[in-house]
């Protein structure tokens, strides 16, 4: 959408240029009105000039020596006072007879007042008027002093629909939203249809998902299907270090949408101004931000929906929101944005794609199935970063390796070419990760390799194994989870087993392994002894997924204790799965060292007639 520029010069801005440009005409022009021009000459021209008998004025002080040419109008010249015996004399040959009255007309005192004085103050005081009218109008439209020097206006991005405006073709991956966005924008096309049943829209939809999915991407499609005016703005935009400031960029906001009806409202962040009131923030509880949140509660109930005003937000906090902004009447719907699955996943490539010149052999279905838990930003950077690995190797198509390594870059940052390992650690890399795809070919329920490396990447990675679960998984059983617990301690039984000790390496297994096994005690309910009782909360499904434990001291140390024996379990596991296959440990590890990278479907095909040629 084309977006339409504001100007956001306070009135101060161009109060402060009128002073600087009052005060350099009074120090520069001024004085050069009030003075006539006088040229500094040396005392030779000056004898030169007697001499010839050009002068026709002089004036003898006792520092210098000021005289005039016989010119009409006369110019007039300075010099320096000589120790000159015959100064009287020359001057009386060059008919100068008088030299002791000024011979420069000084200025009017009443004119030199007007215009040192009189006249600055004037346009000072006219200035000021001026700008003090336009503040009180300013004041009176914006509700009070939070319109003062521009501090009440909203500073809203507006975009107008246009011909290249963002269409919901645009969108992929998330067809569930778009289908609740879409009755809006049948709203805005055809109210009548609703108003003859006694329906009424919505008056607000709340977004809510993980960064990256697509929220503010969706809010800009309603705008461009409906094709009216989509205003743009940042919750923190409102909040100001002024009391009053932001409950006046509310109404200014609210005010323009009521101008501009039928259109588009977008605040993105919106748990920046509508976080949980508690009291805590100021004497009373009454502090900025609230007086904010409270303002916009009461602007939501005040305009009238039926004008096609629509209210989009966007959070991944909801958890945080106050419950007065999601009661119905203020924001009636909330509608999910979460991360794509495999189809989603694969119109986003495709949709990212059709921007880039792609060889016809590339499958975006194998890459979909690779980026699982991908969100539609980091999608399209894996199509961005191959289309640059492609520049950068002197192609002018994108191939599928590309595409593959972009995946790589994303998931555990670029080949670190700098990094060099010693033989010793090189081995011990390619032993603990064939430990983990070991351990995770000889159980069932795990996922297939696709690829393992010893390549240090700039992550910090050593090495990695990938694995690729060939369909959606929704649910995930108890073996599924102990074979993943089992899979992380593969590489560090590995170790234990041919080098007889452990090394840092394995520090990142070690914490998802205890992730997983204390997440299937305290909230999947998997472990007989406690059974289904919910002992941790997820803070913020969306930011990291942080939880916190509600349970007893006494509770907690049994929790402890079980998640410490399910990991020894799996660990047990693990060890034996290798030592069985011991052969097969040794031979694919001397593999991965000399190769350093191998693909899952080499790894199985040497790992099948390892089996077969015993």
């Amino acid at each position: 959408m084309k977006e339409v520029k504001r100007s956001k010069k306070p009135l101060i801005f161009y109060y402060g240029i009128v002073l600087l440009a009052l005060f350099l005409f009074n120090m520069l022009v001024t004085p050069q009105l009030l003075s006539a021009q006088v040229t500094e000459v040396d005392y030779g021209v000056f004898l030169q000039m007697a001499k010839n008998g050009q002068l026709s004025k002089v004036q003898v002080t006792d520092g210098e020596i000021v005289f005039a040419d016989k010119n009409d109008p006369p110019n007039f010249y300075k010099t320096g006072r000589m120790e000159d015996l015959f100064l009287v004399d020359r001057l009386q040959q060059a008919g100068i007879t008088e030299y002791g009255t000024p011979i420069i007309q000084q200025m009017n005192p009443l004119l030199q007042f007007l215009l040192s004085w009189v006249l600055p103050i004037a346009l000072f005081i006219g200035v000021g008027q001026l700008m003090t009218r336009q503040l009180n109008k300013r004041m009176l439209q914006n509700g009070g002093l939070g319109g003062a020097m521009s501090f009440g206006k909203s500073n809203a991005k507006v975009y107008v629909q246009s011909t290249e405006g963002i269409r919901f073709s645009d969108v992929a991956g998330e067809d569930e939203a778009k289908e609740l966005l879409g009755e809006i924008v049948d709203y805005l096309h055809n109210p009548d249809k609703y108003a003859a049943i006694g329906a009424s829209i919505p008056k607000g939809a709340l977004l809510v998902g993980p960064p990256g999915t697509g929220k503010t991407l969706l809010a800009k499609a309603v705008a461009g299907e409906a094709e009216v005016p989509f205003f743009s703005i940042s919750g923190s935009e409102f909040v100001e270090m002024f009391v009053g400031a932001g409950a006046a960029k509310v109404r200014d906001l609210f005010k323009q949408a009521n101008e501009k009806a039928p259109c588009i409202v977008f605040i993105d962040e919106i748990d920046t101004i509508g976080k949980k009131r508690d009291g805590a923030g100021a004497i009373g509880g009454n502090d900025e931000r609230e007086q904010t949140l409270n303002q916009l509660l009461t602007e939501m109930d005040g305009f009238d929906g039926r004008k096609g005003v629509i209210i989009l937000a966007a959070t991944n906090r909801p958890d945080s929101l106050d419950p007065a902004l999601l009661r119905p009447g203020r924001f009636d719907r909330r509608i999910p944005v979460e991360l794509p699955d495999l189809k989603g996943r694969e119109d986003i490539l495709k949709v990212h794609a059709k921007k880039v010149k792609m060889d016809e052999s590339v499958d975006l279905s194998a890459i979909a199935k690779v980026a699982a838990g991908a969100s539609g930003a980091e999608l399209a950077n894996i199509i961005n970063e191959a289309a640059l690995r492609a520049v950068r190797s002197g192609r002018s198509l994108v191939t599928q390796s590309d595409l593959e390594e972009s995946v790589e870059v994303v998931i555990a940052g670029y080949q670190k070419k700098n990094a060099i390992l010693t033989d010793q650690e090189k081995r011990i890399v390619a032993y603990h990760e064939i430990g983990h795809a070991l351990v995770a070919a000889l159980q069932s329920h795990s996922a297939p390799v696709t690829k393992i490396t010893i390549i240090p990447r700039t992550s910090g990675a050593l090495g990695y194994t990938m694995q690729v679960e060939q369909d959606n998984h929704s649910l995930l059983s108890r073996e599924e989870l102990e074979n993943k617990i089992a899979t992380f301690t593969g590489g560090r039984v590995a170790e234990d087993l041919i080098f007889h000790s452990v090394t840092t390496g394995a520090s990142n297994d070690i914490e998802q392994a205890t992730k997983l096994a204390r997440a299937m005690i305290t909230r999947y309910g998997m472990e007989d002894d406690i059974g289904m009782v919910a002992l941790e909360t997820v803070n913020n499904q969306y930011l990291g997924g942080d939880t916190s434990l509600a349970c007893s001291a006494e509770t907690a140390a049994q929790v402890d204790r079980k998640v410490i024996e399910l990991v020894k379990r799996q660990y047990q596991k693990a060890e034996g799965l290798l030592r069985e296959h011991m052969r097969d440990l040794n031979a694919l590890a001397q593999y991965l060292y000399e190769h350093e990278t191998i693909t899952g479907e080499e790894f199985m095909g040497l790992l099948k007639d390892l089996n077969t040629t015993v």
